[in-house]
């Protein structure tokens, strides 16, 4: 799959596999899906993954497809991921992160986060090749699950937790 990739200033279609592989800087999306409860639907990663299997991550997150927006990117890879649909994605911020994601791979990306809110009733319906298993989590709850045993969650969404969690939920209350 050919993405686009920042290159010597340029923007170029690469694989991928490859840009990981270089840890080349490259547009990402994540999306965070909450209920009325607040709580966040997070996904185990499928054990086939080529990186980070069977860590739990965010809602979801992917890859825009050379010219595709980043919101549609997400709307995309929510229904393909998770079997989700209908739902109005806003954006809530841009961030960059570096991180070693095992495999000798490295994720330099700049990520455009989207939120939604999920009827009480939101059917899922996981892809087995994406997505081992989800559920919905208390944001203090998944960083207190975090700090307890990081190496059972993706490098980004520890980030996302620790450094960007007023962005994506809002102030503490």
């Amino acid at each position: 799959m050919l993405i686009p990739a920042w290159v010597d200033g340029a923007t170029v279609a690469m694989d991928k596999l490859e840009v990981h592989r270089r840890g080349v800087r490259h547009p990402a999306v994540s999306v965070f899906v909450l209920d009325h409860m607040g709580r966040v639907l997070i996904q185990r990663r499928a054990l086939a993954k080529y990186h980070t299997p069977g860590l739990w991550a965010n809602t979801c997150c992917t890859h825009p497809h050379w010219g595709e927006a980043a919101q549609i990117c997400a709307i995309r890879r929510l229904h393909e991921e998770l079997g989700i649909g209908g739902l109005t994605l806003r954006p809530v911020g841009t961030v960059e992160y570096r991180a070693d994601v095992g495999n000798g791979l490295t994720e330099h990306e700049v990520v455009s986060i989207f939120a939604g809110l999920a009827p009480e009733s939101l059917p899922v319906a996981p892809d087995p090749a994406e997505v081992a298993e989800t559920r919905w989590i208390a944001p203090d709850d998944l960083l207190d699950e975090i700090a307890a045993a990081p190496e059972r969650f993706t490098p980004w969404l520890r980030i996302y937790m620790t450094d960007h969690r007023a962005l994506i939920f809002g102030p503490r209350r």
